[in-house]
């Protein structure tokens, strides 16, 4: 049973402000507007089952065109509106080109016109704006998912001036979900192709949603199947107040971009997607930055070195302290030296760091926020706060993280406990936090930085650190933090 407000909140969305011309629709059977709007040409080439995806395709995309007379086809009107909107042959006929373009697999809100909006303009009424994914396909992985959505709502913040934040219990201004048939808010989705996606304008409860169809097959790679990218990214395009714009480099364009393969990090809108959206936000202000200061680089062979956090990124090491960090290269084993601000402007230094390798991310850690880097590119919609790991607002800053790739976790340590993020179930575990001495016997003191190399784990304390093998539960070795550092 869907709520009463739901179906309220539908037909409140869907209402469109055009003054329609009363139809007596006695005057037309279900059947008798087929012959008429068959352009000649085309007879034998289209089927009984295109002319009905065709009265499908107008009754979705087109039920709101007005007639402009009492005794006008009604369905003629519909195909005119949509072959001009589409750049056809305006005839009112079904031909070829236009039962072509009803083919493709598209978008499920309807048509309207350049870069243009739902009626009344809605928009939020804030900058900062959370979404959460609900639910996630089998097609692909949860972190591809999230990737496809992070990167498509990255993209609609570089043009305006809003910021997204990713959440992952309760209700967010955005909730995205995949689902098939029927889902609750009356409008169905029709199985493989045709309808792609749906998405609601801004508003209070189901507005800004946006719901996948879970049969299509969903991919980010390239490979067969339909793009969630570009798909999310569209449908992000409405979800923020934009509807369909008729130029077809524009991602708000109604169908599916026939080039399918994509790099999500390096994709641009088009100028007719940012007229749209400035339009409605403003365009994004820069902001001022100061002039990075030369760090003062601690003596990478002093035997008394400590590191501040260590991390693994692509195969190479790298070793933070104060502002610099040292990269430790995995072919040719040289040294590099970095300032953290000339990489990560504003970042100033690290307090933990760790890679997760299936999303080619590495988060970094300082006081009460983490960033997310890939490569040395920082991602966008961050800082963020540690409590979206699961972290009490208790826990000031975390001393040192290293993910465990045998259990694909992340582990973090905080004074004399440690915490275990559970990259599968996207959530901490139940048992967080454990007294590390538990967890890993042997390791006594505080842990200030930490990382998987191979098969050993290492803890740093101080100049020492302690070379351990988790299989056997057994510290093996105590060396100096500054021999990683090619230094004898």
């Amino acid at each position: 049973m869907v709520p009463l407000w739901i179906f309220i909140q539908f037909l409140l969305i869907k209402v469109y402000e055009v003054e329609l011309v009363p139809v007596d629709e006695a005057l037309y059977g279900p059947d008798e507007w087929v012959e008429p709007v068959i352009e000649e040409a085309s007879i034998g080439h289209i089927t009984d089952n295109d002319l009905k995806t065709a009265q499908n395709y107008i009754d979705q995309f087109y039920s709101d065109v007005p007639l402009r007379k009492r005794m006008t086809n009604p369905m003629e009107e519909k195909i005119k509106a949509m072959q001009s909107f589409f750049s056809l042959n305006v005839t009112g006929k079904i031909d070829k080109e236009t039962m072509a373009i009803m083919l493709k697999p598209r978008c499920g809100v309807p048509d309207v016109h350049r870069f243009s909006h739902f009626p009344g303009k809605p928009k939020w009424q804030k900058t900062m704006i959370t979404y959460r994914i609900v639910n996630y396909t089998p097609d692909i992985t949860k972190n591809e998912v999230d990737f496809a959505v992070a990167q498509a709502l990255r993209i609609w913040s570089e043009a305006t001036p809003l910021q997204f934040l990713q959440i992952f219990s309760g209700n967010a201004d955005i909730m995205i979900s995949f689902a098939s048939k029927a889902h609750g808010d009356f409008i169905p989705f029709d199985g493989p192709l045709g309808v792609l996606a749906h998405a609601y304008a801004p508003s209070e409860d189901i507005g800004g949603d946006t719901h996948f169809d879970e049969d299509e097959q969903w991919t980010l790679s390239g490979k067969a199947g339909t793009n969630i990218f570009l798909v999310a990214l569209h449908e992000l395009g409405h979800a923020l107040g934009l509807e369909h714009s008729q130029d077809q480099r524009a991602i708000m364009y109604p169908t599916l971009l026939d080039n399918s393969a994509v790099d999500p990090t390096k994709f641009k809108l088009y100028s007719d997607d940012i007229a749209g959206i400035q339009a409605l936000y403003a365009t994004k202000q820069p902001k001022p930055t100061d002039a990075p200061k030369n760090p003062v680089v601690p003596e990478r062979c002093n035997p008394t070195l400590g590191f501040d956090a260590v991390t693994r990124m692509r195969g190479d090491l790298l070793f933070f302290r104060n502002e610099v960090f040292w990269r430790k290269n995995a072919r040719t084993r040289s040294v590099d030296t970095f300032s953290i601000n000339t990489v990560w402007p504003s970042l100033g230094r690290v307090d933990a760091a760790y890679e997760f390798a299936a999303r080619d991310v590495v988060y970094l850690f300082k006081g009460q926020q983490y960033w997310a880097t890939s490569g040395f590119k920082m991602l966008w919609g961050y800082p963020r706060p540690i409590t979206n790991f699961g972290f009490p607002k208790s826990v000031e800053k975390i001393d040192a993280a290293m993910f465990l790739k045998e259990e694909n976790k992340a582990i973090f340590f905080v004074e004399d406990k440690y915490w275990s993020f559970d990259h599968n179930k996207n959530k901490m575990d139940s048992k967080s936090p454990r007294k590390i001495k538990d967890g890993f016997p042997g390791i006594e003191k505080k842990v200030e930085a930490a990382f998987q190399n191979i098969d050993y784990l290492y803890f740093s304390n101080g100049a020492d650190q302690i070379e351990y093998s988790s299989r056997r539960q057994l510290v093996l070795r105590t060396i100096a933090n500054y021999r990683w550092l090619n230094c004898d």
